[in-house]
């Protein structure tokens, strides 16, 4: 059996703890340097994941651009198969484009998006009718993925650290208030602090941006 992938979660916040602001809008959040940055961890990893949310509200790219480095497989979290053909997922290099959908995709819109020369992975569906994360990962790890880089958005990055499925944290801190705005997890009140252990912290400044970097190992409760 493959083995699972390293996961790492990165994310950029406000000084009050949001990724967006109420308007939904994320970009621009961290400093040059801090996106620099955030490409480098891209081009490290064999594979970069968001769910559906990200794709529709931002439309990203998921390539590396601003630092010399390999473009990652990109991973999208999409239970009906909603994105777009037209999104930048869809149409810049489908062939390194990996759909992970459950049994509600339509066949009709798997096999569009199946022409386009992207890979769709139909996962069984966890209790909330969401794809089963581990499942998924161990499909990747099928493929030869052995880390894949979370960016997003809330729901997915919460997603992945209730299960205990995270290894690295990285959490770019901008010196910004926003007032309202998504937070950075939600779905956390069973949450405790024994429940995730930080190890090897590191936490550096870049450019006005503090970068807190650990490991992050899930406790399990006594």
């Amino acid at each position: 059996m493959a083995s699972l992938p390293k996961v790492t979660v990165k994310f950029a916040q406000t000084l009050d703890g949001r990724i967006a602001t109420v308007t939904g809008d994320s970009k621009w959040i961290s400093s040059p340097e801090s996106r620099r940055f955030a490409h480098k961890l891209r081009s490290q990893h064999d594979a970069v994941l968001v769910g559906i949310n990200t794709v529709l509200k931002d439309d990203p790219r998921l390539d590396v651009r601003l630092v010399e480095g390999k473009n990652p497989f990109k991973v999208i979290v999409d239970s009906k198969l909603r994105t777009p053909l037209s999104a930048n997922v869809s149409k810049r290099q489908p062939n390194r484009t990996i759909f992970a959908v459950t049994k509600k995709a339509k066949l009709a819109k798997i096999k569009q998006v199946e022409k386009l020369g992207a890979k769709v992975l139909v996962i069984s569906e966890d209790r909330k009718g969401r794809v089963e994360l581990k499942k998924l990962l161990l499909k990747l790890g099928e493929l030869k993925i052995k880390s894949v880089l979370v960016e997003g958005g809330a729901e997915v990055l919460s997603n992945f650290i209730n299960r205990g499925l995270v290894s690295r944290l990285v959490i770019i801190t901008a010196p910004k208030l926003v007032g309202q705005g998504q937070l950075s997890f939600i779905n956390t009140s069973n949450w405790r602090t024994s429940h995730h252990k930080m190890a090897e912290i590191r936490a550096y400044y870049l450019g006005n941006d503090l970068i807190v970097d650990a490991k992050l190992t899930p406790q399990t409760s006594p």
